[in-house]
Parts: structure tokens; sequence; C-alpha cells
């Protein structure tokens, strides 16, 4: 994927813009149907699932996955913000501190060997307050009241997506190395989770959207970081088996859902999650040359990601990130962004992030 013939690439800020209102919209669609079956998806939907938010009705909410990506770029903003004024900071800690503030608006307490953060802006915006089935190895990892290394593990056996899907912001960091993106989402994943795959699957993806945000195209970007994943030290073998199961079965006709989840798994854990939403935007993807636009390319990666028997609402986060930072804002439906819970609030905390990055107001 290139932006030739005459079309611009999008600007930074379009980018980390698309990248975070594209993974809420995913989220949102993926949540209406986030613990349904495929049968249950095409009773309610019909034989095609669901294609949108057109096929609605009510409040198009977000889950804890948009929840969690949002303190992570409040997390980052912070570090940056302590860098900016002349002071070096923890990055981890200052993620670890917006995690806390996230548990503790889910109503849960991480006890009294924990730091008590101080609150800043993206805490007094009562949709993060609400409480959308989150993840437990998350609830529990921050509830311990440790901050979990790589070498210390909090939850050492937790592999789910709960990593993975809060880890696009940090690839939306300008100006860093590609190493450096990949040991910071690794690090802040292992607050959370222990497994290697859980950290590794975050780190790859912090890396895919790193990619694509300085403009390598699409297909470049994925096979790029299916290949760093296999050579990883002290690779969980899993993460690279997923992904090169993801680009082979791309590289087909479009399959079924029940075949999709065969090969890729349920898309429950860090790498399966993963897996699901690159086989959507690759499967999806316009052929070279091809004139498609990319909000129809959209659509039909979020129409994939989210039917299925899987978590649908990770899947379409993630998938919704990738394209974002592909595309920028150009690739997000705008009747789907009239629909979006609080789109203010993402938008919010992308202005904090492009300001912090780039200095534009």
């Amino acid at each position: 994927m290139s932006f030739d013939h005459g079309i611009p690439a999008p600007t930074l800020k379009s980018r980390i813009h698309g990248s975070l209102l594209g993974g809420a919209l995913g989220d949102a669609l993926g949540y209406a149907v986030e613990s349904d079956s495929i049968a249950a998806i095409r009773q309610r939907f019909g034989a095609q699932g669901l294609a949108g938010f057109e096929d609605l009705q009510g409040p198009c909410h977000f889950s804890d996955d948009t929840q969690l990506t949002l303190y992570t770029v409040d997390g980052l903003v912070e570090a940056l913000e302590w860098a900016n004024s002349g002071v070096g900071a923890d990055v981890n800690a200052c993620l670890w501190l917006a995690y806390l503030r996230w548990l503790a608006t889910q109503g849960e307490e991480a006890g009294p060997s924990a730091p008590a953060p101080q609150p800043r802006w993206i805490d007094g915006n009562e949709v993060l307050r609400q409480r959308r089935r989150p993840e437990e190895e998350c609830i529990s990892g921050l509830a311990s009241g440790e901050m979990g290394t790589i070498s210390r593990p909090v939850n050492p056996g937790a592999r789910g997506a709960g990593t993975v899907m809060r880890s696009a912001p940090f690839g939306l960091v300008p100006h860093i190395t590609p190493d450096a993106v990949y040991k910071l989402s690794a690090d802040a994943a292992a607050l959370t989770h222990g497994h290697p795959s859980a950290r590794q699957s975050a780190g790859i993806f912090s890396l895919l959207i790193h990619r694509l945000v300085s403009g390598v195209g699409l297909r470049d970007a994925a096979a790029g970081v299916t290949a760093h994943a296999g050579d990883l030290v002290d690779v969980a073998p899993e993460l690279p088996e997923r992904l090169e199961a993801a680009l082979r079965l791309a590289d087909k006709a479009l399959v079924g859902p029940e075949e999709l989840l065969q090969v890729l798994g349920g898309g429950r854990t860090a790498e399966e999650a993963l897996a699901v939403a690159l086989y959507a935007v690759m499967a999806t993807a316009p052929a070279d040359g091809a004139d498609t636009q990319p909000v129809d390319h959209f659509r039909r990666a979020m129409a994939v990601a989210v039917n299925h028997s899987g978590p649908s609402d990770t899947a379409g986060s993630l998938a919704g990130n990738i394209l974002g930072a592909l595309y920028g804002e150009d690739c997000l439906p705008a009747q789907w962004l009239g629909a979006l819970e609080a789109p203010e609030v993402v938008r919010g905390m992308a202005d904090q992030l492009v300001k912090v990055t780039t200095g534009e107001g």
C-alpha cells in the first residue's frame, strides 16, 4: 500500500487521530456483539453479519480496550511533558500510575502498597469511568499493588489480549527507534501480564503501528514485523506461528468466520487477537493499483474483524488502530464517527499526544 497517484501521505496528526479514533470505532462496533457466537450474530443481523453502525440501534459504546488505550496515551503524554521540561521521567512508572487511575475508575483498589496518583484531565471524563467488561487479568495485575516487570512479573501465566489492545499509542510516538518502541510496549505489557506471548504481541503490534506511521506500506510493514517476531530472543513460538498463519490465510480468498477461528484461534490470547486483526486488514486490502477508497477498506476490514465467535471488540479495535495509522482520518466513515460515543474524549487525548510530540496546538 503506497500513497501515489498524486495523493499526499497523511500527516502525523492525521495518523494519530486516525489510529485512536479508528480503534474506538472498531472497538464500539465489536463491543455490540462481543460475547455473541457467529450463529447469534447471523441470527441478529442476517447472513452477512454486522456490517456497520447503521445496523445498530441505540448508543455505540466502546469498551475497556479504548479506555486503556487512552490511558496509555495519558501515561506517555505525562512522561513526554516531563521530558519537554528538561526532567527525566521513568516512562513505565508514568504508565503504571495512569493504569492505576484507570483501575480506580473501575471501582477497584490497588491496596495500601501502591502509590496514590495525582488526577489528570483524562480522569474527569465520565465515559471512561464506565465498567465495560474489563479483562480480569488487567484488573488483577494492577490490583496486586505491585509494579510488574519482565524480570518480576505479576500474573506470570497471563497471556490475554489486554496487553495488545492498549498498545497502539507506543507506535504513534515519532522520532524514537523501532527498538525503543518495542521495549516501551513490552515493558508496559509486563505491568499486568507475565506470559512472554502477551508482552511480545504487544511489542510487535506497536512496532507495526510505528512502521505504518513512518510511511512503510501495509504489506511490507506486516511482513517485516512478522519476520521480526520470529527473531525475538526467547520468542514465544505461538506469536510468529499465528502471524505467519494470518498472512498465509490473507493470500487466499476471504474465508468464513469458522475457518478463521480454526486457523488463527479464538482471539482470546494476545497473539490470537493480533493475528485475527492482521488477517482482517490484509485480506480486505485493495490489490496494488486498485482504485479503492480508504473508507471502503475500513468498512470491509471491520466486517471481517467483528463477525466471528471470538472477542469482536478487541479484533475490531486493533484493526481500526492499524488502518487509522495507515491512512489517517480519511479512512473513518463519517456516519460512524457521528454515532460514536464521546469522540471528543478520544480527540482530546489525540490532541495531547500531537502537542507533546510535535508542538502543534
